[in-house]
């Protein structure tokens, strides 16, 4: 009779082989739960708590630039579909709904843009009367305090270059009259600014860059129950809800207050458009820092 006998190094290696197993298959479970609950973290953050916001145009300036980057509240206002990534239908109409205040930048899903985010400021309120009148906004038949401070001077940028290539315009400040030399050597925008003072007493800025354009004198509006009147504060550069999405491609006529999505808290970040991906010098070279940390 033959009988093998192994040896002790083949029997440890046996062991270890056997032990390994298990825990490679234990570190990938760790790994997946890990995974699982980041994903849940994002999404309860980004759902109920704030969420990031980048601006594409010029409808809101002197405020917000193009190329700053924000954080939106998303508990002001409740919670609806629009509040979840994709606006998943989770929640039915709109819970814990608290109304806007006139004044308040919001982000919000504009009507027939297929889901696109938009910011504005609000304006009207239900059961309000909004109007404009040679360029003066009226609410509720009483024009609001308008009155001419500095001019907004802003360096031309490559993300304003892009934009104004994108809207078929060969000029990044919008008319050649609004272009000047910089003093470094290359071109800045000189734009005609005001501060608006709404009855309530909440004040900001901003432009109105020519005087009879088609926004400067609109019909009367009235406020539906449930909706809100927004503008942009570039008001001869923001389609808004003095047209109607048929009237005016962009525009966004009344907006529901479901459609809210949040408002507008800080400003977290600027870039002027300029950077690279694959030259990473360039990225902190095209920040805009003096513009992190404003609020609204």
């Amino acid at each position: 009779m033959t009988s093998t006998t192994e040896k002790p190094d083949d029997v440890a290696a046996a062991v270890s082989e056997t032990k390994a197993a298990p825990t490679q298959a234990s570190e990938w479970r760790e790994y997946g739960s890990f995974l699982l609950k980041l994903a849940l973290f994002v999404f309860v953050l980004r759902s109920f708590i704030v969420s990031p916001f980048n601006i594409p145009s010029e409808s809101m300036q002197p405020r917000l630039l193009i190329g700053d980057y924000l954080l939106v509240a998303k508990w002001p206002y409740g919670y609806s579909k629009h509040s979840l990534p994709f606006s998943i239908p989770l929640i039915p109409g709109r819970i814990f709904e608290s109304q806007p205040a006139r004044g308040d930048v919001v982000v919000f899903k504009a009507p027939m843009s297929n889901g696109a985010d938009y910011i504005k400021r609000v304006i009207g309120l239900p059961g309000d009367v909004i109007q404009m009148r040679n360029g003066i906004l009226e609410i509720n038949g009483v024009a609001v305090k308008k009155e001419r401070i500095a001019d907004l001077v802003i360096p031309v940028t490559q993300n304003m270059r892009d934009a104004a290539e994108v809207d078929r315009n060969p000029f990044p400040c919008w008319r050649p009259d609004m272009e000047e030399p910089a003093a470094d050597g290359g071109t800045q925008c000189r734009y005609p600014r005001f501060r608006e003072t709404l009855p309530e007493g909440k004040s900001y800025e901003i432009l109105d860059l020519a005087n009879g354009l088609e926004g400067d004198n609109t019909e009367a509006f009235v406020v539906g129950e449930g909706d809100i009147f927004l503008m942009g504060d570039n008001r001869d550069r923001s389609a808004d809800s003095r047209w109607s999405p048929i009237e005016k491609p962009g525009a966004i006529g009344m907006v529901p207050q479901e459609n809210l999505v949040g408002r507008a808290l800080v400003s977290v970040f600027s870039t002027d458009g300029s950077s690279h991906w694959l030259l990473p010098w360039t990225w902190f070279t095209a920040t805009r820092a003096e513009r992190i940390g404003q609020g609204f």
